[in-house]
């Protein structure tokens, strides 16, 4: 750089006005474009070329009311909420416009001296789908200006989704144009000819692990309800779909209205804007019992041929965990076709008074880590901003809420996927993912490819949990059968060995409804989750909603008959009390 600019760079002499890059791109794993740059135009001002300016005409040519305009005149002088502030800088009066309001004010620019008009982008949607992942662009915040001196007022980022957590990936490298000014603040022209300009680096493409047919089917199959459907890619960890419902049009999220629209859609009593698939905390019911077998297994508890009564439940020293009717007694393989909900409260209740571990402390403890190696009660680190951790209760929970005084009984419920226990869809279908590796997994994630640069290692590492694979040999056959005879009979496909889980998780009002399930049995290539709230038995939406997911992807469209019944369960809707959409 030469003297002479480094001389008079904070002057007058200069102007630099920034070039900005495109944003990267987003594409689905089979190459649809889903999110894209259009064009957008902001008004920019240098405070000191403005002159015998007539208001009244610039507020009509933007289509404006005089008292914005100084609204926005004393925020861009106010140094506190925009700390870059100088009169000889060029800053940002209005954001967004289109290329028929940008016409329009082009065409009478001559006549507001101090006013130039900037080339943006704005971001579209190809489809009306994935809002939750994808996330969306707004104004930055005077945090975003302080938290990173890339920013200055005016600039976009990443709010939500990945374009949030992808920000610095996409936004690329802003450039600049030096310019040359008389003593009059004229331009002149571009300084030595543009040698010292800097030219912007765009933004970096991305791949999505996302199937848009499959993430737009599982919107459509949760349409009236609320809840979650998860998929995952076993051996990757790849998210496939993540459905949360209810969800909005990322459309909404554009433009000058966005601040409008996103203020309707906070105030929704639906809470569309909330991503349950990761921020909600559900009670797991039934699915979680399949952790419950693997770790009695693994701590000796048990063995594939221990068998445990059940009298419609479990029934002990006065206390009853109820049950539904089936065969009595029964080994583990049956006990989780069938759901059996005595013989894990068998299960927990001989662990937690098991004398090799000395105290319930330690036993409770035991139990809590093995929880932790499958994925629960912690966030699992998706790519996505605001992930929950969920709820795994250990010894000092306990000890606090019973004063020390408590055993197998007194927590009896969290065996079952209740009382204490929470977790998020995605854990849930983490776990899924987990039994169809037999007994690893890798950090679920959004994004499958970043432009020119290597995934973090956190999403190509396998994490194993504390239970040998032989374990989770017996727990698949317990899954194959509960889809070849027991509770998730109607997650049958022609040709396809799958496997699942019910769930039907109590709750103050009518149960939840979950399924948990993975396919092909030998060979996974999917393992979903789906949860519906308040809507019932878990074969009631969780068994038919995943098992049509599962056949859209592994066949890569649905039969007549499975069509026919996803417009069925698409039709249905759920009284949440709540007002209507």
């Amino acid at each position: 750089m030469s003297e002479d600019y480094k001389k008079n760079a904070d002057s007058n002499a200069f102007l630099n006005k920034t070039q900005y890059p495109s944003r990267g791109v987003m594409y689905d794993r089979n190459g649809n474009l889903l999110v894209y740059n259009q064009p957008a135009y902001d008004v920019t001002m240098v405070m000191k070329e403005v002159h015998n300016l007539d208001t009244l005409d610039l507020c009509k040519t933007l289509n404006i009311t005089p008292d914005y305009f100084k609204k926005r005149i004393r925020e861009i002088k106010d140094r506190r909420s925009n700390p870059g502030y100088s009169p000889y800088t060029h800053q940002v009066f209005m954001t967004q416009l289109s290329a028929e309001e940008c016409g329009v004010f082009q065409e009478k620019l001559f006549k507001f001296p101090g006013f130039y008009i900037q080339r943006r982008t704005i971001r579209q949607y190809n489809y009306n789908a994935a809002a939750h992942v994808l996330g969306d662009i707004a104004e930055v915040s005077k945090g975003d200006i302080e938290a990173d001196d890339y920013y200055v007022r005016g600039d976009f980022i990443g709010k939500q989704g990945v374009e949030r957590s992808y920000e610095k990936q996409l936004r690329g490298e802003k450039g600049v144009e030096i310019l040359l000014r008389d003593a009059r603040g004229r331009i002149q022209g571009r300084y030595m000819d543009g040698k010292y300009d800097k030219t912007p680096v765009p933004g970096k493409n991305l791949k999505l692990g996302i199937d848009i047919e499959l993430q737009m089917l599982g919107e459509r199959l949760l349409e009236g309800k609320i809840g979650s459907i998860v998929a995952i890619e076993p051996s990757t960890g790849e998210i496939l779909c993540m459905v949360s419902a209810p969800t909005f049009d990322p459309r909404l999220m554009v433009g000058r209205q966005r601040g409008k629209n996103h203020l309707e859609l906070a105030r929704d009593s639906w809470k569309p804007l909330l991503n349950r698939s990761i921020m909600g905390q559900f009670p797991p019911g039934s699915t979680f019992k399949t952790t419950q077998a693997l770790t009695f297994l693994q701590e000796g508890i048990i063995t594939p041929q221990t068998a445990y009564s059940c009298y419609h439940g479990f029934v002990y020293a006065g206390l009853r965990v109820g049950c539904h009717s089936h065969g009595s007694p029964l080994p583990l393989v049956p006990a989780i076709a069938t759901s059996c909900n005595g013989y894990f409260c068998w299960g927990l209740f001989h662990m937690i008074g098991a004398k090799k571990y000395g105290s319930v402390q330690t036993a409770m403890n035991t139990w809590r880590d093995y929880m932790v190696s499958m994925g629960f009660g912690y966030p699992l680190g998706v790519d996505l901003p605001g992930e929950k951790r969920g709820m795994i209760p250990n010894a000092a929970y306990y000890d606090k809420n019973y004063r020390g005084s408590w055993n197998g009984l007194t927590i009896i419920s969290i065996s079952i996927g209740q009382g204490e226990v929470t977790a998020t869809p995605l854990q849930i279908a983490n776990l899924g993912a987990t039994i169809a590796n037999r007994g690893y997994y890798i950090t679920p994630h959004v994004v499958k490819e970043v432009e020119d640069e290597p995934l973090d290692t956190l999403y190509t590492t396998k994490r194993y949990t504390k239970v040998s694979r032989e374990h989770y040999q017996t727990v698949v056959e317990g899954m194959r059968s509960a889809v070849l005879g027991g509770t998730c009979r109607n997650a049958n496909i022609p040709g396809i060995e799958v496997c699942g889980k019910t769930g039907t998780a109590q709750n103050r009002g009518k149960d939840h409804s979950a399924f948990m399930g993975f396919a092909p049995m030998n060979d996974p290539k999917i393992a979903v989750v789906v949860y519906v709230e308040n809507g019932g038995w878990g074969a009631t939406y969780g068994v038919p909603i995943g098992a049509l997911i599962m056949e859209k992807y592994l066949k890569g469209e649905l039969s007549p008959e499975s069509e026919a019944k996803a417009a069925e369960i698409q039709n249905r809707r759920i009284d949440y009390g709540i007002h209507e959409r």
